[in-house]
């Protein structure tokens, strides 16, 4: 007989702080979340914002901003919130003007002038920054309710592997370390059919 906890997520009573990495459950779909891995850069009263770890574009900071030609900083894709904007992690501290510690000695967001400055100096390498288009955010109550419904794990992923991990195989690797039932879920197929 089939277990139906099988398929649902189990002890999910931790709601996610700062710094905290969201896990997708294996049945979201689409672009933004399926197969997600969402890194928590702010979390107040009025909600929590996010940027979605795995998800690669085809550009580079260079196809955006002229001047930093033959600078290969990869974008990847960190929500579906202003699309229209570029937003920034890094490991730099206090060398980035108005950065919002978010754990250990990884911030997000600061002075862009600053960021570039030091992109064209060379004095950046990118495991210290990583690019984004867009956020995931979440209203006050939101994630709360898709936290019930079983849509998300809270996992603490490390900064080195938040700084290096743009591939989608970072949500399998994840589900996987997670162990039990989750081992299971990595190696479902995105679509059940097969």
């Amino acid at each position: 007989m089939l277990d139906r906890d099988f398929f649902n997520v189990s002890n999910n009573t931790s709601q996610p702080v700062k710094g905290d990495s969201l896990v997708a459950e294996p049945f979201i779909h689409g672009k933004y979340f399926g197969r997600s891995v969402v890194f928590i850069t702010e979390s107040t009263s009025e909600g929590f914002m996010g940027l979605v770890l795995n998800k690669p574009l085809n550009y580079d900071v260079s196809d955006f901003f002229p001047e930093l030609e033959d600078l290969d900083f990869p974008v990847s894709l960190g929500g579906p919130v202003e699309t229209n904007k570029l937003f920034f992690i890094h490991t730099l501290g206090n060398l980035i003007p108005q950065s919002v510690h978010v754990k250990d000695n990884l911030y997000w967001g600061g002075d862009f002038e600053t960021i570039m400055q030091l992109i064209k100096q060379k004095q950046v390498n990118t495991s210290q920054v990583r690019f984004f288009i867009g956020y995931a955010g979440w209203i006050k109550g939101q994630l709360e309710i898709e936290m019930e419904e079983g849509t998300w794990l809270v996992s603490n992923i490390n900064t080195n592997r938040i700084m290096e991990s743009m591939q989608p195989s970072l949500w399998r690797n994840v589900m996987s370390n997670l162990g039990g039932k989750y081992k299971i879920w990595s190696n479902f197929p995105e679509n059940p059919n097969m």
